[in-house]
């Protein structure tokens, strides 16, 4: 089984996402750590270089190879995975999608905690434009992130959250 983590930056679908594969005794992929690998740059260097646009092809291209894969595995996809092309669609018909729905004021207070210079959407924000970033990609994205099939609501998700919903 292929299961997808998608949400906002900061939500925790790495952290989940590792814990649920070794639970699930699958491989953990980043999706971001992919296009790295492939693109042999950081995505912030990508950002810089050439632009989100040309990242998110990139971006959209390996998640497809990745949806047309025989192997079973967790994907922590990026924040903006599931707004671009048809990625949504894809994620949904390859597997099972989790929206991991986490208060603003919490990804705020994770993010800043983080390094920001490795999430270009909020490297040059002061933390008081953080939140009202955070909010404002929430309410563009939310459309996209709906269409997932399970939706989990916490501040703090976790494994239990996820294999719940799976077992149904």
């Amino acid at each position: 089984m292929k299961i997808f983590l998608i949400g906002l930056p900061g939500s925790g679908k790495t952290t989940v996402g590792k814990e649920l594969a070794r639970k699930l005794n699958v491989p953990f992929l980043d999706l971001d750590a992919e296009v790295e690998m492939r693109e042999k740059r950081q995505i912030q260097q990508l950002f810089k270089t050439q632009g989100e646009s040309y990242f998110r092809k990139i971006e959209s291209l390996v998640l497809k190879e990745w949806c047309g894969s025989t192997s079973d595995f967790v994907m922590a996809t990026g924040g903006g995975t599931p707004c671009f092309f048809d990625n949504m669609d894809q994620i949904n018909k390859a597997g099972e999608s989790f929206f991991l729905d986490v208060p603003t004021k919490e990804i705020a207070n994770r993010i800043k905690k983080s390094n920001l210079n490795k999430r270009p959407l909020f490297e040059n924000l002061h933390e008081e434009e953080l939140k009202d970033k955070i909010e404002f990609l929430r309410s563009q994205r939310m459309g996209f992130y709906q269409k997932a099939h399970h939706r989990i609501v916490s501040d703090q998700v976790n494994v239990n959250d996820i294999t719940s919903q799976l077992n149904g």
